[in-house]
């Protein structure tokens, strides 16, 4: 399956975060055409903001030969606004993905039947 836009990856992940008590991560893989190569999922750890396992996302990355990502996680808060520890972290982990040469297409947040993305918000 190709994504082509935040509302694919949103279709797509929306079951993986249906009736969450805590928050979670997961993570597109995608080859050069943006088709899905892998779908990973992290437990988070830590209040009020995303803790990225950078390492482990980068490494299954390389292993998978991912050309980009999309990154997506829940708030149980019920509000699926951006926080600022988010934005920081998106932005610390799409330069990294540069440096590596991977693109990072988007990064959604899940809340209250909702999804909000990074790109779509002019944050990425």
């Amino acid at each position: 399956m190709a994504v082509a836009s935040a509302r694919d990856a949103a279709e797509l992940l929306a079951p993986l975060f249906a009736d969450l008590d805590g928050e979670r991560l997961a993570v597109l893989h995608l080859d050069g055409g943006r088709r899905v190569i892998a779908v990973d999922s992290h437990a988070v750890t830590g209040r009020d903001t995303i803790l990225l396992p950078m390492r482990e996302i980068f490494r299954a990355a390389l292993n998978h030969d991912a050309m980009g990502l999309i990154l997506a996680h829940n708030h149980p808060s019920g509000d699926p606004a951006p926080s600022k520890a988010d934005i920081a972290a998106t932005h610390k982990f799409a330069e990294t993905a540069h440096n590596l040469g991977i693109t990072l297409h988007d990064h959604l947040i899940f809340a209250g039947g909702e999804s909000r993305s990074f790109r779509e918000l002019g944050l990425l």
